[in-house]
């Protein structure tokens, strides 16, 4: 054999020995005490909770290629901190977790306010006496405030269909002309069905305030991170016990990981492979534009009920208080969920309730695997909602 020869007879082999040790690498089972599949809010706080509270080591598993899920944001070429999944403002009533995330982000004391478009103009949105002033003539505002507050009292907030569901004519009239201009088709397009099919637990949770205080929410704690979500999610992380994989599919890893537990915050009919079917969810497109002006509209968000497409538009900059000669508006439109876009909003039908009981039923013979989240739990959950989910999880599991 020639020295040649020999030569590539010996790069052959090595590349032999290389690939196998490759494919070995590849294939091998990895352990990790706690795998945790989705990098949102949910489960980055297992994780920290785990990392520095219980000191075992986590791996995370995220199919997109960031972190923080749905709160993810970013700063774009104008300076503006965009909230890439639409508009994210915290508020909680839970001194708990406030305190908890108050550890990883200071707060901008932001108070979230948003107008909803209609043929009278803007008017202020979610419903109250401002709006009735707005919305109607000032002799029928006048009846229809005087009816509210004896009925129900200054201060009270009620439900479209309590009004709706009143003897007294004005309170109905009241009732169907900010159905017709504030509710309907803005529930049409954002569920895809008729406001009779949607659950009405749905249209409660945006109710009309007897009050002329014009904030979106009522809670005792609000505000944005000073910094954004992402720096906030990124401090939360930050603990060399933390791996994380982004851009991976649980499905393509689950045979790959040895675990001693599980924390599922991924869509739980894609644990059991859809074998009862696929639980139905809402899904949302975001058209994120630049414009060459310092501001789009009056405020953050304004709704846009009777548009034949769009429901709201964002304006991020309102968000953080950011100073630019331009702005970045997000214009947002309800869809499907049809497996290649992203799950936003559990749909509430007894029967999709029926479905998911089923695969609850075959979570319950698991051992050591746990669901949670927005996803997993197959329930609509805000941020301070899904922490809290996630710090009893934890509590339940490992302070038994």
């Amino acid at each position: 054999m020639t020295r040649k020869s020999k030569i590539i007879t010996a790069v052959s082999v090595l590349a032999l020995v290389f690939g196998a040790v490759t494919i070995y690498y590849k294939n091998r089972m990895v352990y990790v005490p706690n795998v945790i599949v989705g990098a949102g809010l949910s489960g980055v706080t297992m994780a920290e909770r785990i990392a520095n509270d219980k000191k075992e080591k986590v791996l995370i598993i995220e199919k997109r290629d960031h972190i923080g899920g749905n709160v993810y944001d970013y700063k774009d070429s104008n300076g503006i901190t965009v909230q890439k999944y639409g508009i994210h403002a915290f508020h909680a009533n839970s001194e708990r977790v406030w305190t908890y995330l108050s550890r990883f982000t200071a707060w901008h004391n932001y108070r979230h306010k948003a107008l909803a478009e209609t043929s009278k103009g803007n008017v202020n949105f979610p419903v109250n006496l401002n709006t009735i002033n707005q919305l109607f003539d000032k002799e029928f505002a006048e009846e229809f405030t005087a009816k509210l507050l004896a009925k129900y009292g200054m201060g009270q907030k009620i439900s479209i269909s309590d009004l709706q569901n009143s003897e007294d004519e004005v309170l109905q009239r009241g009732a169907y002309i900010m159905y017709e201009e504030l509710f309907k088709n803005y529930t049409i397009k954002q569920w895809g069905m008729r406001v009779d099919e949607v659950d009405p637990s749905v249209i409660a949770r945006v109710p009309i305030y007897l009050t002329y205080e014009d904030a979106y929410f009522t809670d005792k704690y609000q505000g944005i991170p000073k910094f954004g979500y992402t720096a906030m999610v990124q401090k939360m992380l930050d603990n060399p016990l933390i791996e994380i994989r982004l851009s991976t599919k649980w499905e393509d890893v689950r045979g790959k990981i040895k675990y001693d537990k599980l924390f599922f915050s991924g869509s739980i009919d894609t644990f059991f492979d859809y074998k009862f079917g696929k639980l139905p969810y809402r899904s949302l497109h975001f058209d994120i534009t630049q414009l060459p002006q310092e501001y789009y509209q009056e405020m953050a968000q304004v709704n846009h009920a009777n548009h034949p497409s769009m429901t709201r538009s964002i304006e991020h900059k309102y968000l953080l208080d950011e100073k630019t000669d331009h702005t970045t508006v997000s214009f947002e439109y309800p869809e499907a969920f049809d497996g290649t876009n992203e799950r936003y909003y559990p749909i509430n039908k007894p029967e999709n309730a029926d479905l998911y009981a089923k695969y609850q039923q075959e979570a319950d013979k698991l051992k050591n695997v746990y669901f949670f989240g927005r996803l997993g739990d197959y329930k609509y959950y805000n941020m301070d909602q899904a922490v809290e989910r996630a710090l009893d999880l934890y509590d339940k599991v490992f302070k038994k």
